[in-house]
């Protein structure tokens, strides 16, 4: 049997092999740049989606089944790339590439904290793709940083500039740790006090549209002081070579408070030298530049707008025709489009670029690298001019982002709300400096270093690296209500610059979610700014903004799409305790009675109570309960609390007292006042309880409403995420009682149902109906015992014999069943049994595997869409270092192989290419 370290079909193909050449006189293209290279950069970003208040992504019903956006896109393609299957022609798994290991690429900073959040698997792929790639590329990495929000720079000031760089780079190199050698810039827009803020911040290339070049020559050299230039206007600049960018001398910004970097001795010439006198025009070698890329134009809109991704060859294909036959050295064909193109636009690409990267590429001798390798091997021989103001999605500059140009148009929608939505902004932006200069100096000794110092706090919101961000910026010892108000200037800051965040204008009309959400963040930024300073900058930011036309009748304009989208969004901390009130009669708290039906309801006539601290996240709101009274009286439940609540982001806080009072069903009266003093508290519950004894529902709210006053919350007052929560526990009884009654129906009429179907006919569609949920009630139930019971191996056979049954009966009776949690219990409990039969050294090999297949096998006969994706990946990654060489030491030793063969065999199951094993074997 072969070696597995010489088996076919292992993970991806060594590309740093041409490093181990056995022919010493052939150039290396790793370490010298010798022929054609290959680079694809996907720009993965996501629109910022949280909701400022809660600093979390709240339900969006458009991406269903999926709870948001970010996590769709996210199944998508950010994990495909991860995860990158290479398939034979019978579509089994003979590979998995991490594709961002040979990607060139850029993750913005919001949606790399959502991996981070959501899917650390893949985050850490992430970085570890990265890394492969530093050492494979000789130190420089796929990845480069972007500017953190993703503002259009040129239509920044010049602070937002420079913390927008600042920012991106901190993120950057907080995940990566190294300092970023490229930079993305936002939609590519650019203009030179853009290019000199990221020289002074140490950037040494950007990526560009071919578009944005005006005119390029020879680097003048001592032989050709004054090479020619050829104007390349429109788009007519070679994309294969790198190009050297000077900064004119009439941009020295030496008198500027920003102009002071620290650069690297590696940054050279590339300094800007502070000066207060202007200096004759120096030649090229003192002038400060940075390198672009130029990426190909007509293939990156190939493969965002025609088939070319869908096919390995062809992509090769399309790739080749951009190579030169010029005789140059070498020579780099470059692309670029957005990352989610691969998988989420182009369902399944992620395959095309595994094959391309580890296969076709290499097979046509290509080089797959980045752009800060390339740039290693081959310095520019060229110097490059740009277009005043340019970005690659815009023909007017960047006016997509300020007026109404035309470009992401909805056909008879004009965007004449540009220009006054960008003019509001920028009024509100500087409102919001005085406020910041004039109370930060209170507290910072240099507030706008502090501004960019912030992101730290941003990246780790520990109490512990708070107060050592504090005690580091502070002008003396803040007091608690000191801090408070330095994080709220902070916070008012980032949300003002993130209410410039560039998706608020892309498209035709302000009412989109991302013209809201931008509004959201001015709003987050008004309310803190009179927090703090007590200033009333509203109703003027109002007035600004209906100026600006809707193209929706009922909105008019901006103002009233503040008014009815944002306006009514903001949250207080008396909403957040409602919430914590109603939601704690569902919870189980400390010292609470729990039934015999275990529902986590306490019996009636009962009460709880404790005076013992509770404490409880919601959201970013740390709850601290100091006192909880629960009584039940009959179909009314009331519980009396004295709480304490935190914000995690300003350290704002309140202490606040609730009452409510759930009437049974949907019927909830909830009311919240701040907490004056344990005497008025232990009054007003000892009112509201002797009120409850009378068991009137009218006569408690009448004295919750004298002791609260008229405000009162309910159901529709929680957070989306628990109000489904809850409606679907207050349904649970309901739907249980449907579910039996379906499945006496369907018992009672089975022989009916059989008789259509074995004739043939349609069966009426209330039995038809009838034995669908019946048979998917059976089925959950099934499901939810084999999980308990997944460790006894009797009892879990019973339970899978049980859904094969199951399976029969639907598949008979034509009934598709209708449970989607029963895909993700499915999913759960053969990954769980994989993994025990794969690492767990005691379990019992032949019960287990049995136990697997069938297991396996009726969750496709149940016909629920399962993706055993997850599963598919553990056996791949035990597969040649595990599985293999055991099946070898088997062979070699002559001992029973029948337990290797099974093995493999679900390797089969799973799709996996086992087969040369399975006939090496016999």
């Amino acid at each position: 049997m072969t070696s597995a370290a010489e088996l076919p079909g292992q993970t991806g193909i060594n590309l740093t092999s041409q490093e181990n050449s056995t022919n010493a006189n052939m150039p290396n293209p790793l370490m010298t740049a010798t022929g054609v290279y290959v680079t694809v950069h996907g720009h993965f970003y996501q629109p910022p989606r949280e909701n400022p208040y809660l600093d979390a992504i709240e339900r969006q019903p458009g991406a269903a089944p999926f709870h948001d956006w970010n996590e769709r896109i996210h199944h998508e393609c950010y994990r495909p790339n991860a995860f990158a299957r290479v398939l034979n022609d019978r579509g089994e798994l003979v590979g998995i590439v991490n594709n961002y290991e040979f990607l060139s690429f850029n993750i913005g900073p919001t949606l790399m904290s959502w991996l981070e959040r959501h899917d650390v698997e893949v985050y850490q792929r992430i970085l570890e793709a990265d890394r492969k790639s530093c050492q494979r590329l000789h130190g420089h990495g796929n990845a480069i940083a972007q500017v953190y929000n993703h503002i259009i720079m040129p239509l920044a000031n010049e602070r937002d500039k420079y913390t927008q760089i600042r920012w991106g780079k901190a993120d950057f190199r907080s995940r990566f740790k190294r300092d970023p050698e490229g930079m993305w810039l936002a939609e590519t827009a650019v203009d030179y006090p853009t290019l000199e803020a990221l020289v002074k911040e140490g950037i040494r290339f950007i990526v560009l549209a071919p578009s944005q070049a005006q005119r390029c020559r020879l680097l003048p050299t001592k032989e050709n002081p004054h090479p020619e230039w050829h104007e390349v206007g429109g788009s007519q600049i070679d994309p294969t070579r790198p190009y050297r960018c000077y900064l004119k001398p009439t941009l020295s910004t030496a008198s500027s408070p920003l102009s002071t970097v620290s650069l690297s001795p590696r940054d050279g010439n590339r300094e800007i030298e502070n000066s207060t006198s202007q200096s004759p025009i120096p030649d090229h070698q003192s002038l400060p530049y940075i390198d672009i890329f130029f990426y190909d134009g007509p293939i990156s809109r190939d493969m965002g707008f025609s088939d070319v991704l869908y096919n390995s060859g062809h992509l090769a294909g399309r790739i080749g025709s951009a190579v030169r036959g010029d005789r140059r050295p070498a020579q780099l064909i470059c692309v670029a489009t957005d990352g989610e193109t691969f998988g989420h636009h182009k369902g399944g690409t992620e395959k095309t670029l595994a094959y391309a990267f580890t296969k076709e590429f290499p097979h046509r001798g290509w080089t797959v690298t980045n752009f800060a390798h390339y740039l290693s091997l081959n310095p520019p021989t060229w110097e490059v001019e740009l277009k005043p103001v340019t970005a690659w999605s815009c023909a007017h500059g960047v006016d997509r982002w300020q007026d109404n140009c035309g470009c992401g148009g909805g056909g008879e929608w004009h965007q004449l709300w540009r220009r006054p939505l960008r003019n509001a902004l920028n009024w509100l932006r500087d409102r919001l400096i005085e406020v910041y200069e004039e109370h930060g100096r209170q507290f910072f000794c240099d507030p706008w270093q502090a501004r960019d110092e912030y992101i730290e706090v941003i990246l780790d919101r520990s109490p512990h690296n708070i107060h050592r961000f504090l005690e580091r910026h502070q002008t003396h010892k803040l007091t608690n209500a000191e801090q408070v108000d330095a994080l709220r200037l902070l916070e008012m800051q980032r949300h003002a610059l993130l209410m410039f965040t560039s998706c608020g204008w892309f498209f035709e009309e302000i009412s989109r979610p991302e013209g809201t959400q931008i509004l959201r963040y001015a709003a987050r930024a008004l309310e803190l700014a009179g927090d703090v300073a007590g200033v009333q900058l509203e109703k003027e930011f109002l007035k600004r903004l209906a100026i600006a036309p809707s193209n929706v009748d009922i909105f008019k304009h901006g103002g009233e799409v503040y008014r009815q989208l944002v306006a009514t969004s903001q949250i207080t901390f008396k909403q957040v305790a409602a919430h914590h009130a109603i939601a704690s009669l569902f919870n189980n708290h400390k010292g609470e009675t729990r039934n015999g039906n275990g529902n986590g309801t306490s019996p009636n006539n009962c009460t709880v109570k404790y005076s013992h601290p509770y404490q409880k996240r919601v959201y970013c709101y740390n709850v601290h309960e100091l006192d909880y009274h629960l009584q039940r009286l009959g179909a009314l439940t009331l519980a009396v609390g004295h709480l304490k609540l935190i914000s995690e982001i300003t350290w704002e806080s309140e202490h606040l007292v609730f009452a409510v009072l759930h009437l049974g069903g949907w019927d909830f009266h909830c009311c919240i006042q701040p907490f004056e003093g344990r005497r008025t508290y232990s009054q007003i519950k000892e009112k509201l309880l002797a009120s409850l004894q009378k068991a009137s529902a009218a006569n408690t709210i009448l004295v919750m409403m004298q002791l609260f006053g008229d405000q009162a919350f309910s159901l529709e007052n929680l957070f989306a995420e628990e109000r489904h929560r809850l409606m679907r526990l207050l349904s649970q009884e309901t739907l249980s009682r449907l579910d039996q009654l379906y499945t006496q129906t369907y018992r009672d009429n089975y022989g009916v149902i059989m008789a259509f179907h074995r004739d043939e006919l349609p069966a009426p569609q209330e039995l038809q109906v009838a034995a669908e949920i019946a048979l998917s009630y059976r089925c959950v139930n099934t499901l939810r015992a084999l999980e308990q019971d997944i460790s006894e191996p009797q009892s879990s056979i019973n339970h899978i014999l049980e859904l094969r049954a199951i399976a029969s009966e639907a598949k008979h009776l034509r009934c598709r069943l209708n449970i989607p949690e029963g895909k993700q219990m499915l999913e759960q409990l053969i990954l769980r049994l994989l993994w025990q039969l794969l690492h767990d050294a005691n379990g019992t090999f032949d019960a287990d595997i049995q136990r697997l297949e069938r297991l396996i096998d009726v969750a496709y006969q149940l016909n629920l869409g399962i993706c055993l994706d997850r599963s598919q990946e553990l056996y791949f990654s035990c597969l040649y270092n595990k599985i293999l060489p055991q099946c070898q030491t088997a062979i070699a030793n002559g001992e029973d192989v029948i337990k290797h063969r099974q093995l493999l065999k679900l390797g089969q199951k799973l799709a996996v290419d086992v087969g040369y094993w399975l006939d090496q074997m016999g």
